[in-house]
């Protein structure tokens, strides 16, 4: 029997309450679909700063490097955040992750269904049918990770900070590559997101992009926008898109952006993709949903798992070659929705259900 080993990484918040469901949704369908489960759980974020120290141990790292990929649920609170900022969970964890696993490609599908319309900010009128788009975002260059970075007190009193915008050739041929293979399964369509107007490094984004599809993917449809266009696009006409994608700064604030105008962070699960292959020959990968740790609503059974166990899919999907397994909970998470059983972030005042309650509602769909 083919056995999945999976570093399951909680965290903080709502975490251990939604990574609870995904894991029995795991369990339901590796039953069905005859594969095994190998899961270990680490401690990570302020969960291992309470009990480690820091927020990303030795020990949750090579958990990590012992898998094959790594479900992780959320981190942060205001219980840590007078700690220094480089201490704190979310930098002291999730950066130092990505950069460990060469984690370059976040991959967040923008998907409303046609039932939750009513969940998005925008008016019905313009996603009649809902949305369906997916965000692409390099994750390990870009201004997060350039050098050097420094605060300096000066002579005059003032204090300057500093932080370097970077860029390779080579790390926007590898992101554009991602984001072709993923038009190439989808409508063959691609937006190219930069600051080409302003700076050095879209510039060379541009081309670079351009002469790579040019090459490449002569098939596929490339346009470009600037960043602050993207922005008013997304929130205008969001469906004009199809494959969006962009560096590491920009990619984090619009792919929030869609997650606002998709209608609750609660339904929408990302990939973190790495250049390294697993014992399977696919890719090694983090798996997240895209929300926090919300902690005014830990413990009180109102968080929305479906985003946990979506990532989940995703992870069966990609780093474990489980087509028929991830369609399965896709489908299961769908029909649930349009069945009406739905947390409070989608219930739109109608009865909610709890996260065990949803969950139980998925496996029981699961079959």
């Amino acid at each position: 029997m083919k056995t999945l080993k999976i570093a399951v990484l909680p965290g903080d918040g709502i975490g251990p309450e939604v990574m609870q469901g995904a894991l029995a949704v795991l369990e339901k369908v590796a039953g069905q679909e005859g594969f095994g489960l190998d899961c270990s759980t680490w401690d990570v974020g302020g969960a291992a700063i309470d009990n480690h120290g820091v927020a990303l141990p030795d020990a949750t790292k090579e958990g990590c490097r012992a898998a094959e990929a790594i479900l992780f649920g959320s981190v942060g609170g205001p219980k840590w955040e007078s700690l220094p900022p480089k201490e704190q969970p979310e930098r002291a964890a999730l950066l130092p992750l990505r950069k460990e696993f060469s984690l370059f490609a976040n991959i967040r599908p923008g998907l409303l269904y046609p039932e939750l319309v009513q969940a998005s900010p925008l008016k019905e009128e313009r996603i009649p049918q809902g949305i369906d788009i997916v965000c692409i975002r390099e994750l390990t260059g870009g201004i997060y990770f350039g050098q050097p970075k420094s605060t300096t007190e000066l002579e005059d009193g003032d204090v300057e900070a500093i932080d370097t915008m970077v860029y390779r050739a080579s790390e926007i041929r590898r992101i554009a590559e991602v984001a072709a293979v993923a038009a190439r399964e989808r409508g063959g369509r691609v937006c190219s997101v930069d600051k080409a107007n302003v700076l050095e490094t879209s510039v060379l984004w541009r081309k670079t992009v351009t002469e790579f599809f040019a090459k490449e993917y002569p098939d596929l449809e490339l346009s470009h926008l600037y960043v602050d266009n993207a922005a008013m696009q997304l929130v205008s006409n969001p469906n004009q898109f199809d494959v969006l994608f962009t560096e590491n700064m920009f990619g984090d604030i619009l792919s929030d952006e869609l997650a606002v105008v998709c209608g609750s962070i609660g339904m929408l699960a990302s990939a973190s993709l790495g250049k390294g292959e697993n014992s399977h020959g696919l890719p090694f990968g983090l798996y997240e949903p895209a929300g926090g740790s919300a902690p005014d609503i830990v413990g009180q059974d109102k968080a929305n798992p479906c985003a946990q166990i979506l990532s989940a899919a995703m992870m069966l999907r990609y780093s474990f070659g489980e087509t028929a397994a991830a369609d399965r909970i896709e489908n299961a998470v769908k029909k649930v929705v349009k069945s009406g059983v739905r947390t409070g972030d989608i219930a739109f005042g109608a009865d909610a259900v709890g996260t065990h309650k949803m969950v139980e509602a998925i496996m029981a769909e699961l079959g």
